[in-house]
C-alpha cells in the first residue's frame, strides 16, 4: 500500500516507538488486506490496555494506512506527548463541552479528505470482567452514517496481558514476551441505516452491530465463544449504587431494630 501520507511526524514517532514494541513483544497480524488501499474509511477497535494504541498503531503503520485517533484534549497539554499528537494529526476530544462537536466534524473532514479515523467505540479501557468489549458509545456510528465511510472492525489482543486495564507499577509484566494479536475483519455492513434519520435507537443499532463485528473477531484471537451478554459499565454501575443503597437502608432498619 501506499505510504505518501504517512508523513514525518508519524515516520519519526515510528522511529521512537517501533524499537521497543519489537523488543518486547511478539506478533501475530492478520486481516490487512481488509484496510482499504485508497478513500477514507474509519477502524473501530477494542480497547483493553493503555499500551494498545501504541500496539495498534504499529500494526496499522505497516499498513501504509496511518490512523487519526480522537484522543483526550488534555494529553494535548503534555509535554512532547502533546507535540507527537499534534504533528501526527491526531484529534483531540474535549468531554462535555461546547468544543465537544469539534472532534466529530474534524473526523468527518479527515474521511472526506481520504483518511483513517481510528475509533476506541467503548471510549475508554474496557471495565468488563473477562477482558471483552463493553458496550459502545454512538460516535463511530454516528460518523459512518453520515459520511458512509467503510468502518473496519479490529480486535487487538496481548498488550493487555503485559499491561492490564488499569494496572500501575509492579502490576505490568512484559516478560516472557507476549504476543501482540491484532485482527481485522471485512467491512461492518450498515447498508440498512443508510438514508435513515441519525435517532437514537438507529445510533444504537449501528453501534451494536459494529461492537459484535468486533467482538467476534475477539473471540477468533482468544479461540474463545462470544459471551451471550455485553457488558453494559452504566447499567453495572447503577446497579452497584441501588446494592450500596439497599444495604444502607438494611442496616439502618436492623440499628433501629437493635435499638428497641
Amino acid at each position: 500500500m501506499s505510504r505518501h501520507r504517512i508523513g514525518f511526524w508519524y515516520r519519526l514517532a515510528a522511529v521512537i516507538a517501533k524499537p521497543p514494541l519489537l523488543v518486547l513483544f511478539k506478533r501475530d497480524w492478520r486481516g490487512m488486506e481488509h484496510v482499504p488501499a485508497e478513500g477514507g474509511f474509519i477502524t473501530a477497535v477494542n480497547h483493553n490496555s493503555y499500551a494498545d494504541p501504541l500496539s495498534y498503531a504499529h500494526w496499522q503503520y505497516n499498513t501504509g494506512r496511518v490512523p487519526r485517533f480522537l484522543a483526550k484534549a488534555g494529553l494535548f497539554k503534555t509535554p512532547f506527548v502533546g507535540m507527537m499528537l499534534r504533528g501526527t494529526g491526531q484529534i483531540p476530544v474535549y468531554r462535555e463541552t461546547t468544543d465537544a462537536m469539534n472532534a466529530f466534524r474534524a473526523a468527518i473532514a479527515a474521511i472526506e479528505n481520504g483518511e483513517c479515523v481510528a475509533f476506541y467505540p467503548e471510549g475508554t479501557l474496557t471495565r468488563d470482567p473477562d477482558m471483552w468489549p463493553m458496550a459502545g458509545k454512538t460516535g463511530a456510528a454516528r460518523v459512518a452514517l453520515q459520511t458512509r465511510a467503510p468502518v473496519i472492525p479490529v480486535a487487538q489482543w496481548g498488550a493487555n496481558l503485559a499491561m492490564p486495564p488499569y494496572a500501575k507499577g509492579r502490576k505490568t509484566h512484559f516478560f516472557p514476551r507476549k504476543t501482540l494479536q491484532v485482527l481485522a475483519g471485512p467491512p461492518v455492513d450498515l447498508e440498512r441505516f443508510y438514508g435513515k434519520e441519525p435517532t437514537p435507537d438507529v445510533l444504537r443499532e449501528a453501534t451494536e452491530a459494529i461492537m459484535a463485528a468486533i467482538t467476534e473477531l475477539l473471540a477468533e484471537v482468544r479461540q474463545e465463544p462470544v459471551p451471550t451478554e455485553v457488558y453494559d459499565h452504566r447499567r453495572a454501575r447503577a446497579e452497584q449504587r441501588r446494592r450500596a443503597a439497599a444495604a444502607k437502608a438494611a442496616a439502618r432498619t436492623t440499628t433501629g431494630e437493635d435499638e428497641k
